[in-house]
């Protein structure tokens, strides 16, 4: 059986979405390469993010990975010094080129700073209201409900379970772990199916001695595994901007080597055919090595 690999693209911020996106779905089509794309829907208020400075590891890692330079200083100021753009209403007509291209496409956020810095604070209405306001921009674009979603910096609760679930997702992708799974939190278990990342992302890695950029690919392939389905999770802003070369690297290696690349939704509607065989695991908060902070983990 050939390595199989998803990749699911995570678009954060307004450039992101205006310059990174087209470019990895010209990468995509030249590859005949799926992908799915989940999006940031509201306002771009990256800059406000500075407020992460107290979190262990956060300036290690805006110093290795070149962020002004991936970024921009006009994104790193939006929503301080300067407005928030509307990445949605901004944006709409590249949204809908993603989904008319044939890449499935699903919600990231609606306010990618608000959810990954508060989610883990709010309560269940106000989860439901910023999931309900990216479920209705995404709508709004699309003309069609959200299938599924990937939570911003893989902050996920008891809380965002419950809301997914009363969306009737296909599946989500807001973990970090090894196979799909049904999550269990504070005893419950959801029925939300959850596909989590299984590899490391660029930016866990970039400016790290042990990973210097020459062997970045190298080292990607060697954590492909034939077991199991790899999911790779990358970012507009990253492989398709400020690494795109390298990443384009990556997707030739992997090619070549024979991997098959497949399709996020294909693969929950496959594992769904029979939901007694899909395992649940508790959902936990844990340090990932390379990020700032705690995020979801598959836990046992």
């Amino acid at each position: 059986m050939p390595i199989r690999l998803a990749l699911k693209v995570d678009v954060d911020t307004d450039r992101g979405t205006h310059e990174g996106v087209p470019s990895l779905v010209a990468d995509f089509e030249s590859r005949k390469i799926p992908a799915c794309f989940l999006f940031s829907l509201g306002p771009d208020q990256t800059g406000r993010a500075i407020t992460r400075i107290f979190r262990p590891g956060f300036f290690q890692k805006i110093s290795r990975t070149s962020v002004v330079e991936i970024y921009g200083v006009r994104t790193l100021l939006n929503g301080t010094l300067l407005p928030a753009p509307h990445i949605g209403r901004r944006n709409a007509h590249i949204l809908a080129a993603v989904r008319m291209a044939g890449f499935e496409v699903g919600i990231h956020a609606y306010n990618h700073y608000r959810w990954q810095d508060y989610v883990q604070t709010m309560t269940l209405p106000e989860v439901g209201a910023e999931f309900g306001a990216a479920h209705a921009e995404f709508l709004r674009i699309f003309g069609f409900e959200a299938q599924t979603a990937g939570a911003a910096g893989w902050q996920s609760n008891a809380r965002s379970r419950e809301v997914y679930d009363r969306a009737h997702l296909l599946y989500s992708s807001d973990t970090r772990g090894a196979f799909p799974f049904f999550p269990r939190l504070d005893g419950r278990v959801y029925k939300t199916l959850e596909i989590p990342s299984t590899l490391p992302t660029f930016d866990e890695l970039m400016g790290r001695p042990e990973f210097p950029t020459p062997r970045m690919v190298s080292h990607y392939r060697s954590l492909l595994r034939e077991d199991r389905v790899n999911v790779f999770t990358l970012h507009a802003e990253i492989e398709g901007m400020g690494r795109r070369t390298l990443f384009q690297q990556f997707l030739d290696e992997c090619q070549g080597a024979g991997v098959e690349f497949i399709r996020l939704d294909d693969l929950a509607k496959e594992l769904l055919k029979n939901r007694a065989a899909i395992p649940v695991c508790d959902q936990v908060l844990a340090e990932i090595d390379g990020r700032s902070g705690l995020v979801a983990t598959q836990g046992k």
